[in-house]
């Protein structure tokens, strides 16, 4: 991590907030020893209880990414869980995410439910994120997977979502002005006000109240992050996954997406000089899976293809029904932020103080 995220802070024997933070407030209360099995275990004695009776007795979110991929691997074989899979097709996948997702899937023998985002809509609203000129343009997508899951849990009263978050692959989190918190739902409807063209009907929307507060404390359902309580070694994970499954590693994370693949390795780095790689090549350092030195010679390296990168700028402006005009101009305007238009960092900002108080949040007691 560099001063390309402004806020950075270095103490004085030059080590970065982002490292002070994991080796005070997250090593420490990571266990994926003996520990954080046994707790794990509770947990999964409790979704089985819950699920007694029924089809199945958790959801787990699937993009065909390697954390998802492996996660669903681990709930059915190794922790005897009977999940339904549960995709969005938010009108990007890639053919190697479907690849992966039907081989998973199929060879576990589980039921695949999956929910497709109004096209339309999607398209307006990433348009106006494009128009808009802030950095964190995949937001309407990532919005849309959680907000669809959430309420399909509590539409269905199942009390359990696995998640394949972790702090082995992911414990930097990226600097906020990369990437804006994606659930501000105030920050969606301003932008989409300003520079969208169609009315959002269909599209789901959800609020941090609903799905931080109202979910887990009066519906009780509850977000698990198995992956947190046990080794996860991500070059383990995908020889794995290869073997066992046939499965398709990707070249970077996140890549299951043609538009996030678009916006992560091309439109963040060379228009706002974003580099995601740097976040995930530093969780990858702290938990021991890549040397620093690794890491600095893979960033020499343009994350995107240089010959080929004008076909998925026409892709990706064909797809959203903009000429490449009109795409080139957006990278061109004026670079904005989150705090350019209405949010709602304040309630993040005193939910997170309220959370470590509790000692929930990242770090603290889980």
């Amino acid at each position: 991590m560099d001063t390309t995220d402004s806020q950075i802070q270095f103490d004085e024997n030059g080590v970065c907030d982002h490292c002070n933070t994991f080796y005070r407030d997250i090593k420490p209360n990571w266990h994926t020893d003996q520990r954080g099995l046994d707790d794990l275990q509770k947990t999964v004695d409790a979704i089985k209880k819950d699920g007694k009776g029924k089809d199945f007795d958790c959801i787990i979110g699937m993009s065909g990414g390697i954390d998802s991929s492996y996660l669903l691997y681990l709930a059915v074989e190794k922790l005897g869980l009977r999940p339904l899979v549960f995709h969005v097709d938010a009108g990007w996948n890639s053919q190697q995410a479907v690849n992966n997702i039907e081989v998973m899937v199929d060879k576990l023998g589980l039921d695949l439910f999956t929910e497709v985002i109004d096209w339309e809509e999607m398209k307006d609203l990433q348009r106006a994120f494009f128009r808009s000129g802030v950095p964190h343009i995949d937001t309407p997508q990532d919005h849309s997977f959680f907000a669809t899951m959430y309420k399909f849990a509590n539409k269905y009263k199942i009390k359990h979502i696995l998640t394949g978050a972790n702090y082995s692959t992911e414990c930097i989190r990226n600097p906020k002005e990369w990437m804006y918190f994606q659930s501000d739902s105030r920050q969606i409807r301003d932008i989409h006000d300003q520079f969208g063209e169609k009315p959002l009907r269909n599209f789901q929307l959800t609020s941090i109240l609903w799905h931080k507060v109202y979910l887990p404390y009066f519906k009780n359902i509850k977000v698990v992050t198995p992956l947190n309580y046990m080794p996860y070694i991500k070059s383990e994970a995908v020889e794995l996954l290869k073997s066992k499954f046939g499965w398709q590693e990707y070249p970077q994370k996140h890549f299951e997406s043609r538009f996030t693949r678009f916006y992560e390795s091309y439109w963040l780095p060379e228009k706002f000089g974003f580099d995601v790689r740097k976040v995930q090549y530093s969780s990858l350092i702290l938990t021991g899976q890549m040397t620093r030195e690794e890491a600095i010679e893979n960033l020499k390296k343009k994350a995107y293809d240089e010959e080929n990168i004008h076909h998925d700028f026409e892709y990706v402006a064909n797809k959203l029904d903009m000429t490449v005009e009109e795409l080139k101009a957006c990278f061109n305007s004026e670079n904005r932020t989150y705090k350019d238009y209405k949010n709602q960092e304040s309630i993040y900002d005193v939910g997170a103080k309220f959370m470590r108080g509790l000692g929930l949040a990242k770090g603290g007691k889980r």
